[in-house]
């Protein structure tokens, strides 16, 4: 059968799953087994064609609606952040990926810019705050600027600025995602300046051991949120083949749950700022130890495994059935 004799002869069927997809289970799982023949037949035939990319995507959607509804054995929350939440971050993954990039270009720029003005960290942390820390610096305590104030109410105010500000990262973004890589180019700006100030006094790996036992997560949370903020902005000026509203709904959707999803990494960045980072004097093995399992998490939950989740949702696709049910 031709291709295009293929796509006239399922094109009604397939358009009304995408727009109005089947609520009665009995019903769902047909739609879905048809959709999965149809995917088989596209990739035997048109390996090449967008065909197989389309219907690729209609199973994958229809999977994920039949996975979301069906009674969970285990908690909801659980199941999120198991699978959910990993399928968005693969799904968004060049959004991630140039949210990443931003962050790490303007985080380069802003260090070596420091470095010849040092007039920049006056600038960003005002001279009280740049003062204090020089005078740390000075006294072989470079970090103690971590060891003040009560460390309860440190990490409680920590954590609701952080949210505050990854909640504007996000909801900024309806404005075509232009607030959202302002203020993220400037974060990375006020690490990159921060590093610079410790780095210049021979204190650039202190830095990264001791700033990252919270740092990790934070800034992994901040990029994610900058990233939840472009899907926003995303969806409505780039519909593509859906209505804009539609589009720009799903993209709301899309990016509540990814910022509901990095709220417990804000809660746990806070909470190491305000009562471990403050011991890397005392026990620096513990905090080393800390930032070393903050950044293979990050690795694991944010890159590697949204890969394997994809990757054997892929194999049971191709099986005629839905993934880890």
């Amino acid at each position: 059968m031709r291709e295009a004799l293929f796509i006239k002869k399922n094109r009604d069927r397939w358009l009304k799953n995408q727009s109005a997809p089947p609520e009665a289970p009995d019903e769902m799982a047909q739609s879905f087994t048809q959709l999965v023949d149809d995917l088989a037949y596209a990739k035997t035939f048109y390996p090449t064609s967008k065909t197989v990319h389309y219907l690729n995507k209609q199973a994958s959607d229809m999977y994920l609606s039949i996975y979301q509804n069906r009674k969970e054995e285990s908690s909801r929350l659980v199941y999120y952040w198991k699978y959910e939440l990993p399928q968005l971050l693969f799904r968004y993954r060049k959004t991630l990926l140039f949210s990443f990039i931003v962050f790490v270009t303007f985080f380069l720029l802003s260090f070596f810019l420091a470095a010849k003005d040092p007039e920049l960290a006056a600038n960003f942390f005002g001279n009280d705050y740049l003062e204090k820390t020089l005078e740390n610096i000075k006294s072989g305590n470079p970090f103690g600027i971590y060891e003040s104030g009560n460390p309860i109410l440190s990490w409680l105010g920590i954590m609701i600025n952080n949210i505050k500000v990854a909640f504007v990262f996000f909801t900024t973004g309806i404005f075509c995602g232009i607030p959202t890589l302002y203020q993220l180019a400037e974060t990375a700006a006020m690490v990159g300046i921060f590093d610079q100030l410790f780095a210049s006094h021979g204190l650039g790996i202190q830095f990264w051991l001791v700033v990252f036992v919270h740092g990790t997560l934070e800034i992994t949370a901040i990029i994610v949120a900058a990233a939840a903020g472009f899907v926003l902005g995303k969806s409505f000026l780039f519909p593509g083949t859906k209505k804009r509203m539609e589009a720009f709904r799903e993209g709301a959707k899309d990016g509540v749950k990814i910022m509901i999803g990095i709220l417990p990494a804000f809660v746990i960045a806070a909470f190491f700022e305000g009562l471990f980072t403050r011991l890397y004097n005392d026990l620096s093995w513990f905090t080393t130890l800390l930032t070393t399992a903050s950044v293979a998490f990050v690795i694991w939950y944010f890159i590697i495994y949204p890969v394997q989740l994809n990757r054997r949702d892929k194999q049971r696709l191709k099986q005629g059935g839905p993934a880890d049910v």
